[in-house]
């Protein structure tokens, strides 16, 4: 008999039907029921909740007029090209749509043109990620809408996104072992606070991914999970250090990081709590920062480019080399830095023969 988790996570319930066979759904108030297919408490189940969870959000109810910019983010929402868009995109480009469609929905596709899509870029300027995720979203809906014969042009194409300047350009700053040991001392095991860190220390998971990893992904002291963002399944063996930390707790029932009352937390929620933690313990860093940091360490300690990409879900080989590049430069320097010492270059140099002494010009006295 399935063993109902307690508490009972956010919009999710069950029911039996007159045929005794058990039924779970999520609905969240009076919205639509969205049944999960799938055995509770497997890894299946645990993406097909977040998923609905996701899905839960109103929807226009007034018919959008035809040839409008949202008739068109509305036919593209019901495509095979979106829905094969992780639940992390998706959900990004719903809310940067929020902003546009409630300026621009109504406007027609022809005033859609290179000149409007500069001009989103330019006001997001401020902000290059947003930017960046502002013209990731256009292109996707233009380049959906080509296809289909739905528009006849790209208004994006030729578009790139500016880049960072200066300290921005190079993201997320990473962690020094001495923030990691400060941070430890503030929030010893036994606190939630050091179940989000080590969590993210010692597995490098995204943050999407790091707010629903349970006991359901854990198999033979393995954590298996499909990413957010990349739908890429990696493999986590528990380190010793973060298994000591689970079992210190608290944990929750269906993800190890959870609220209070056992209850899993959005990605959203995750991010504040954390940020909240690293304040309280004087330090300005994220926790994209300690996934760089785990990147770095596994780098230093010889990973390779598949190794890594196997750890952190990344592909084709761009994002680990960064890795692996940084760390071959610091050891092809830390074994070359003898050949720039004066005492080490004079006295590896061979005394002169006498011959060469004899052969060499004379100094006046």
């Amino acid at each position: 008999m399935e063993i109902m988790p307690r508490p009972r996570p956010p919009h999710l319930h069950r029911e039996t039907t007159r045929h005794g066979k058990t039924v779970w759904y999520v609905r969240a108030d009076k919205g639509r029921r969205i049944r999960i297919n799938a055995d509770f408490g497997s890894p299946e189940f645990q993406q097909a909740y977040h998923a609905a969870v996701s899905d839960q959000q109103p929807h226009p109810t007034e018919k959008a007029p035809r040839g409008t910019l949202e008739w068109l983010w509305l036919l593209y929402r019901q495509s095979i090209a979106w829905r094969d868009l992780s639940m992390a995109t998706r959900k990004q480009r719903e809310n940067i749509m929020l902003h546009v469609l409630k300026s621009a929905g109504r406007e027609p596709l022809s005033r859609i043109d290179r000149k409007a899509i500069l001009k989103g870029r330019e006001r997001r300027a401020d902000t290059p990620s947003q930017a960046k995720n502002f013209l990731s979203t256009m292109r996707g809906l233009f380049t959906w809408a080509v296809d289909a014969d739905l528009v006849r042009t790209d208004p994006t194409q030729g578009i790139a996104a500016k880049k960072s300047k200066g300290a921005k350009a190079a993201g997320f700053p990473v962690w020094t072992d001495q923030e990691i040991a400060t941070f430890e001392r503030r929030w010893p095991r036994g606190t939630r606070e050091r179940v989000m860190f080590d969590m993210f220390l010692y597995t490098g998971l995204r943050r999407g991914d790091a707010a629903v990893v349970g006991k359901q992904h854990v198999r033979h002291g393995v954590i298996s999970i499909q990413t957010e963002k990349t739908g890429m399944w990696v493999t986590i063996p528990i380190l010793p250090e973060l298994q000591t930390t689970l079992d210190a707790g608290p944990t929750g029932d269906l993800a190890f990081i959870a609220t209070a009352n056992g209850n899993p937390l959005t990605k959203e929620s995750l991010g504040n709590l954390f940020r909240d933690a690293c304040r309280a313990a004087g330090i300005q860093k994220s926790a994209h920062g300690l996934r760089k940091a785990a990147a770095t360490n596994a780098a230093n300690h010889g990973a390779t480019v598949a190794e890594l990409e196997a750890i952190f879900g990344w592909a084709g080989g761009q994002m680990a080399s960064l890795y692996t590049r940084s760390a071959n430069r610091r050891a092809l320097s830390a074994g070359a830095m003898n050949k720039l010492s004066r005492t080490e270059t004079e006295t590896s140099i061979p005394a002169p023969s006498d011959k060469v002494r004899a052969a060499a010009p004379k100094t006046q006295q």
